[in-house]
C-alpha cells in the first residue's frame, strides 16, 4: 500500500491565525526551525468529538516555547479554540491532532532574537500506534544504544523537536532488527522511556514507573497514574535498573499515540500481558471516550 504524503493532501490547517488549504501550509528552507531545532509541538488525539485534556496540551505546548526562549502569540484559549475550529472544518471526531510552534527565517544563525514565533495545527485520521493483534501479544521493544541526555546538556522538560532526533535513529533501527520499537537508558543507565511513550512495569503486585527527571512526564502518563491509584493499585516512582525487568511480570508503555500498549518482549526478555495491562487498557479507553469519569474508575 502506498503512502499518502503528508504534503499532498486535502483539506485545511490552521496556520498563525486562520485556516488555509492543506497544500498551502508552507514554510522556507531557511526556517530556522528547520535548521536549528527551533521548534515544539504536541501530540492530542479527538475521540467522539472531545479533544482529550485539550487545555493540559495547550499550556504544555506554551511552557515548551517558554523553556526554548520562545514566546508562542496565543494563549491556552485560543489554542484550543483553534484546534477545536480546525477538527470542525476537517470534519474529525476521533484521530490525530499535531500543534507546532517554530521560529521563523528572519535571521538565520545561531541567534535568532528577531525570528516571529509561528504556530500551526493539523488534524487527521488515525487509528492506535500499533495494530490491534501486535497490542493485544504485547509488542517488541529493542534496547536503543542513544540514551536520554541529562537536564543540565538539554532541555528535557520540553516537548521540543530536537530532542526526537536520538528517538527517530533507536526506532528505525528497531524496526530494521524487526522490533516495533526501542527502550532507551538515561544517561545515568537507568530506564526512561521507549521513543514516544513512558515506561511501566509491574512487580511483586506494584506497577513501577521510572521519574521524569531528565524525559517528558506524559500527559497520558498522568492520567493512567491517576486511573492506577483509583484502582487500588500501589503506583512507585523510582529510578529502575535494566536488570530489574527480568522480575518484572508485566511491561507497558503509555502516550497519546501508544494508548495504553503492552509489551511482549524487550531484548531478549519475553513478557505475558496480564490483568494489570488489560484493566488499564479499558479503563483508559472508556476514560477519553467519556463512559468513564476518574472517580468511576475505582468502583
Amino acid at each position: 500500500m502506498s503512502l499518502i504524503p503528508f504534503h499532498d493532501r486535502d483539506g485545511v490547517i490552521w496556520f498563525d491565525g486562520k485556516l488555509v488549504p492543506w497544500r498551502d501550509a508552507k514554510v522556507h528552507v531557511l526556517t530556522h526551525g528547520l535548521h536549528y531545532g527551533s521548534s515544539v509541538f504536541e501530540g492530542e488525539r479527538i475521540y467522539s468529538g472531545r479533544i482529550f485534556k485539550s487545555r493540559e496540551h495547550s499550556q504544555r505546548l506554551i511552557r515548551s516555547g517558554e523553556i526554548l526562549g520562545m514566546k508562542i502569540p496565543y494563549t491556552a484559549e485560543q489554542i484550543d479554540a483553534a484546534k477545536e475550529e480546525t477538527c470542525k472544518a476537517m470534519n474529525l471526531t476521533n484521530g490525530y491532532i499535531r500543534p507546532v510552534a517554530w521560529r521563523g527565517s528572519e535571521m538565520m544563525g545561531v541567534s535568532a532574537q528577531k525570528n516571529t514565533i509561528h504556530l500551526a495545527i493539523a488534524v487527521w485520521e488515525w487509528p492506535s500506534y500499533f495494530s490491534p493483534e501486535a497490542r493485544m501479544k504485547g509488542i517488541a521493544l529493542q534496547w536503543s544504544k542513544w540514551r536520554r541526555p541529562a537536564p543540565d546538556t538539554a532541555p528535557t522538560a520540553a516537548k521540543a523537536a530536537g530532542l526526537y532526533m536520538i528517538c527517530t535513529m533507536s526506532k528505525h533501527a528497531a524496526e530494521q532488527d524487526g522490533f516495533q520499537d526501542a527502550l532507551m537508558l538515561d544517561y545515568r543507565g537507568q530506564v526512561a522511556e521507549a521513543t514516544g511513550a513512558n515506561f511501566f512495569m509491574v512487580k511483586d503486585g506494584a506497577i513501577h514507573t521510572p521519574t521524569p527527571d531528565c524525559f517528558l512526564d506524559g500527559i497520558t502518563r498522568r492520567t493512567v497514574i491517576d486511573l492506577a491509584k483509583r484502582r487500588g493499585y500501589t503506583l512507585v516512582e523510582r529510578a529502575i535498573f535494566p536488570e530489574e525487568l527480568a522480575g518484572a511480570s508485566e511491561i507497558f508503555l503509555t502516550g497519546t499515540a501508544a494508548e495504553v500498549t503492552p509489551v511482549g518482549r524487550i531484548g531478549d526478555l519475553t513478557f505475558t500481558p496480564g490483568e494489570v495491562c488489560k484493566t488499564l487498557m479499558t479503563d483508559y479507553d472508556d476514560l477519553v471516550n467519556g463512559r468513564l469519569t476518574l472517580a468511576q474508575a475505582a468502583e
